[in-house]
This record gives structure tokens, sequence and C-alpha cells, in this order.
């Protein structure tokens, strides 16, 4: 392999994106690669990334959280979904790249991209320990016939990247039974039922969110995410965690002992799996990366399927439970606090969106058990509320006025639990086009929070449901209806979405989910308006049994925007009792003065 010459490169460590396209490609020209791919992952093919693995930011400049970067001689260009369209736009400019907009989120595109303009023979590459096996054969798949070879075991940013970020060592902790409801033991023990009924004997775990649960183990080494780096190995007798050791205490190893796991060092993972002696291994095709499927001894058979503590986990015990309802009264009173302060300052024309965004985090962290927010708060003004992952920078920060619409989508990460939460309010002088959006918006989401489905329904019925008030009027949305919620985890959990995507994972009873339509009107404003919502059992009839949503967000929802007439009676019954229970659980916890707020934006319309 070439080794990158620093000398080769004046003042290196400002390169432009330009510049950076140019010594990637100076590399695949020396490697004989035609084409080369940069997913937006890690070797745990997570969401949010370590700073280390922001390969397409450093590429590119690109921030969003989910993409694909394709390089080749002649074109550069980032494959996302309509969330980022805006912002890849803006952010790509100058760089060299080019937005490609994909038909289909989540689809490997690109592949068919290259398949129609390589010839055979050609090489196609990418670093294996950054895609996930999904991925990977979703390339092979198209290209692999068209004898274009593929080769997922390089890494050219590692040469070039001269001032690459190193690993994480945040220290780690434990979580006690009494938080988390469930023994590591208990939940190992689980895991193995389901192993052996697929006649499994070994099952590596790579995603983050998934070694977390499992031994009830919390860490700092991804942003607004409370997880570790780190692959659990369990074999039929051991299990292994492969984590940096000097992140837990000796206290923390011997409770991990008592349940029968031994700590190794974390680099020790990919010599594990080439050694494995089982005679078959279960691997997640979309939470493991290529490099680790690859490393598996060819003698080995490997079952491909969802890791088993997805679906346990996003079943939510009754501990769990009881810990969820009791942050939502926390947050509540910090989003409360929030907008009041909002609506006093924004008169004096001194609040911007970073500073709100800023100001919002300060009174979370005074709720009791706060450890951080779970996402980067999308605070949008305006225009910037129409880019649903909008992210205030110096550049693009926006002063508020008392007029037009503000959107704040937020989170918190607390010790008993994880936070989502989108509310839209008027600043003054609102449009009557403005009101029906919003109302129409409203309408959505309250259709969605009073479903009742038969037990089996899938997300993607219930996206249908909740779009129906937008189709009547010719209005959408581009992202999904809702997805899952750790506890005090991931703030994006699977193995169920809300979207209109074909997966075959039904609604369970335990489920927690994001309820979020939205409409944005590029240029002008965004609006979506999002609770959380636990999925529970409603009555057994001769037709089957059947579940409903019990709504755990608690936050006033602004009636100020609303057109009545757009709404049915079911709607304005629905909008006034939340509002009404919302006032009457967060009133102990407000002084007067805030408590009056909130009884007058909680009246009933």
């Amino acid at each position: 392999m070439h080794i990158f010459n620093l000398h080769e490169y004046q003042n290196y460590f400002s390169m432009s994106y330009k510049e950076r396209l140019t010594a990637i490609r100076r590399e695949m020209k020396l490697q004989g690669i035609d084409a080369y791919i940069i997913p937006s992952s890690d070797p745990h093919i997570s969401e949010y990334l370590p700073e280390r693995y922001k390969c397409i930011a450093w590429a590119s400049g690109f921030t969003g959280s989910a993409g694909t970067l394709v390089i080749t001689p002649d074109f550069a260009g980032l494959w996302t979904d309509a969330r980022y369209f805006v912002q890849a736009n803006e952010q790509l400019n100058g760089t060299g790249f080019e937005l490609v907009k994909l038909k289909t989120q989540g689809k490997a595109e690109y592949a068919t991209w290259l398949a129609e303009r390589l010839s055979a023979g050609s090489r196609v590459a990418f670093d294996g320990f950054l895609a996930s096996v999904a991925v990977a054969q979703a390339v092979e798949e198209v290209l692999l016939p068209l004898d274009i070879l593929v080769d997922g075991h390089v890494d050219i940013l590692d040469a070039i990247w001269g001032d690459r970020p190193t690993l994480p060592v945040s220290p780690a902790f434990l979580l006690d039974d009494a938080v988390t409801g469930e023994t590591t033991s208990g939940k190992l023990t689980r895991v193995r039922e389901t192993l052996r009924a697929k006649r499994v004997g070994a099952h590596l775990v790579s995603s983050l969110d998934d070694l977390a649960w499992l031994l009830n183990i919390r860490g700092n080494d991804v942003p607004c995410n409370p997880v570790v780096l780190g692959f659990v190995l369990l074999e039929e007798t051991q299990t292994t965690l492969f984590i940096e050791p000097s992140k837990l205490t000796e206290g923390d190893k011997a409770v991990l002992a008592q349940a029968e796991v031994r700590v190794k060092p974390y680099e020790e993972a990919f010599q594990a799996i080439l050694s494995l002696k089982a005679g078959a291994i279960l691997l997640d095709p979309k939470r493991t990366c290529f490099a680790m499927y690859d490393a598996v001894p060819k003698s080995i058979k490997i079952i491909e399927d969802i890791n088993p503590s997805t679906h346990l986990k996003a079943i939510k015990n009754d501990v769990e439970i009881a810990h969820t309802r009791n942050v939502m009264v926390k947050d509540g009173v910090a989003m409360t606090r929030f907008f009041k302060w909002v609506e006093e300052e924004v008169q004096h024309g001194q609040l911007t969106e970073i500073g709100i965004a800023d100001k919002l985090q300060e009174i979370r962290a005074q709720g009791d058990g706060f450890v951080d927010i779970s996402f980067d708060t999308i605070a949008g003004y305006r225009a910037h509320g129409a880019l649903p992952h909008y992210k205030a920078t110096e550049e693009s920060d926006a002063v508020l006025k008392p007029a037009g619409l503000l959107l704040v989508d937020s989170g918190g990460q607390y010790k008993d639990g994880t936070t989502d939460i989108t509310r839209v309010v008027s600043l003054g002088n609102i449009a009557a086009a403005e009101k029906t959006d919003y109302t129409l918006v409203l309408k959505a989401m309250i259709e969605g929070s009073l479903l009742i489905f038969p037990k089996g329904t899938r997300g993607y019925q219930i996206d249908a449901v909740t779009r129906r008030p937008l189709w009547e009027t010719g209005r959408n949305y581009g992202h999904g209806t809702g997805h899952g919620v750790g506890f005090f985890l991931n703030v994006h959990e699977g193995p169920h979405v809300l979207n209109p995507t074909n997966i075959d994972i039904p609604i369970a009873e335990g489920m927690i989910s994001s309820i979020e339509p939205g409409l944005y009107r590029e240029g002008e404003y965004g609006i979506r308006i999002e609770n959380l919502v636990l999925s529970k059992a409603f009555e057994s009839t001769q037709f089957g049994d059947f579940m409903h949503f019990e709504t755990l967000t608690i936050c006033y929802i602004a009636t100020d925007l609303i057109d009545k007439s757009l709404l049915d009676d079911k709607h304005v019954q629905w909008l006034n009792a939340y509002n009404a229970w919302v006032f009457e659980k967060l009133e102990p916890y407000l002084a007067a003065e805030e408590a009056r707020w909130l009884k007058a934006k909680t009246m009933g319309i």
C-alpha cells in the first residue's frame, strides 16, 4: 500500500475539501481503484459516530447522519435521502462533491450507478470496517456479475487523514438492576435460548446499543448516545466483552465476572473471530461490519439474522416503563420553562438558534439524572424549520424575531430514560397558510395517537393512517412517521419503524415509538409535531386482539396556530384532554408564575 507523504501537500492540516478529494483520487490511482465508496458508519454500524469515524464529514463537509460518498476519477457524489437534500446542497457547495438524490431511503442505489459506468475488470473498493454486511452484499450482487472486482479491505483515508482523532477513552459504568429491571445474567440467558433454538453456538454483537442493553453498561464514547465502544462474543459456555479495559473499574469488572462475562482488550475482537471454533455463528447483516463477517473461518456456517437482543430490548419491561413515565415529567418541566423563556425573551431581539439550543440544554441539565442531550437540538427558525435535520452553525445561526414559526426538535438522556420531542410555536404574525399547515400536521399526529389496531400490525400501516389527513389535501413529508426509542440508550432504536418501507416487524406491546408527522415548505417554514407513545394491549374481541397507544410525552401543544374548522370533534377532544393532562402532571413542579403561564397555554379550544 502507498504510504501518504505529508510533505507532498502544502498546509496539509488545513487542506480544503477539494484538496482532500484530490488526495483520495491520488491514492485510488496508485492502488488501481476505479471507484471508492465511503459509507457513513463505523465498525459497529452506528448512526451517530465517534469523531474518528466521521469520514464523510472529513472528506466532503457533509455532516448529516445518513449518506454514502462514491468517488471516481471524474465524479464525486453524495447519495442521501430527502431529509438531507437542502442541507447537502449547502454543505457540498464548492467541495467537488455533488448531491445525488436517493429515490428509496437506505438503498445502495450507487451500486447501479457504478454498474452503468464501469467496464468489466474495473475495481471498486471500500473499507470493510465501515460497511455493513448488507451494504457490501448489495454492492457485490450488482457488480460481481458484471466482472467488476469488489474489494472490501481498503482504507484509503487513514493514509491521508493525518490528524485523524483517536478512539475515545471515556469511562464506562454499569447500571443497577433497579434501573434496568433485569440482570445481565437474565438477558444473556434469554439470548442464549434464542441461539439454541436456531442451533447456533456463537453470536457476535457489534452494535453498541445492543451491547449496552445486554450487559447493562453505559458510556460516553459517542455524542448524545450513552454507549461504549466494544464487541460481545457469546459462545455456548462463555461471554467475552472486548473493550478498552481501562474504561471499567475493578468493581465493574467483578460485577461482570459474576455474570460470567470476561473482559478482553477491544482490539482482540477481530482475532477472536479469526480463531473461532464454533459450528455456526449468528451475525446481524445490518449491524455487523463486513470486515468482521469476512473474518469468520470458512468452516463455520454464518446465520444471518437480526440480533436477538434487538427484539428483546425493544420491549420495555415494567421497571423501564415506570422510569420513562417519570422522566417525561422532568423533561416536560424543562420544555415548559424553555418555551416560556423564549416567548418572553424574543421581544428583545437577542435570541439566536444556537443560543436557544444551548439554553434548552442548560434547563434540561437542571433535571435530576440528566446526562446529555439525546441528539443535536434542531432549532429551526422560519426557513430553517424546513430542514428536517437542521443544525445551526455560526454561518447559518438566525436571529429570532417576534414573527414567524419556530420548530424545536430535541431530547434528553437521563439515567432513567430517553426523550425525543418536537414542538412548533408562533413567535408572532402568522399567516393563514401557516395555520392550515400546522393544523393538518397536528391532525395527522392525533390520528396516529388515537389509532386502535390489530395485534401484528406493521409500522408501514400505522405510517399510512397517520399521513391520511395530509394526503387528503395533497400534502406529504419525506421522512418516516416514527421510530423506536431506547431506554437511556439510542434515540433511534430498532427493529421497528413507522415509515413507508415494507419492514416485516409487528408493533408489539411494550415498544416505545415516536409519532412525528411534518410538512416542509422549502425557503419558508417547517412544521413537525412529535410525541413518544407506548404500545399497549387494548381489548380482545371475536375478531382478534387489538392494541393502542399511550402517549408518554408531557408538553403542551400550541393552540394559537390552530384553524379549528379543519379538525373533527375527536381531534378537538383529544387535544383538549391532552393539554389538560399536561397541566395536571406538570403543575406540582412549577413555580406559581410558570404554572399560570402553562395554564393559559393549555386552555381548551
